[in-house]
């Protein structure tokens, strides 16, 4: 039989066997020192909502007893983020790092027009456009994607221009 309470510090429902009632341990929670009932001295607490009614709100006391009908249980510790955001993209740094910085990625794949290689006209009209005085830095990139036609990986390459605007 297994014997179910809340941890005494941070409330959070536990559930141990009753073979091990008396022993000392910590919460694998909060890690403060508890000790599990006995057998002898738990009394079953009846089994309550976790939802208010829904003519309630949180925090309801019953009329009758002044008993809470649920309780939340309070985190003292600081808890760890489980999910964490994933790192800015390059051009989102930039773009947040000086106002009227910009990043401009021209990739060879997509300067091909009718079997011709435009990739070269492309990056020279854009940095012409831009100006050399306002090119802060040009960067060769190499990377990799699935061939929508024949779903072969490959790999290409481009550059990455970041300008003053």
């Amino acid at each position: 039989m297994d014997i179910t309470f809340n941890c005494p510090h941070c409330a959070i429902s536990l559930e141990v066997d009753s073979a091990n009632s008396g022993e000392r341990f910590d919460c694998p929670f909060c890690h403060q020192a508890l000790t599990v009932p006995t057998a002898e001295s738990f009394v079953a607490a009846p089994v309550r909502s976790l939802m208010p009614p829904i003519e309630s709100s949180v925090g309801v006391t019953n009329q009758s007893s002044g008993e809470k009908r649920f309780s939340v249980p309070i985190i003292q510790s600081p808890v760890s983020l489980v999910i964490q955001k994933p790192n800015k993209s390059l051009e989102a740094m930039v773009k947040e790092s000086k106002p009227g910085m910009r990043v401009k990625t021209i990739r060879h794949s997509d300067c091909k027009e009718s079997g011709k290689n435009l990739f070269d006209d492309t990056v020279s009209e854009f940095l012409n456009r831009v100006g050399d005085t306002h090119i802060v830095s040009i960067t060769p990139i190499n990377y990799s994607y699935v061939d929508v036609a024949t779903q072969r990986l490959l790999t290409d390459f481009g550059v990455m221009v970041v300008y003053r605007q």
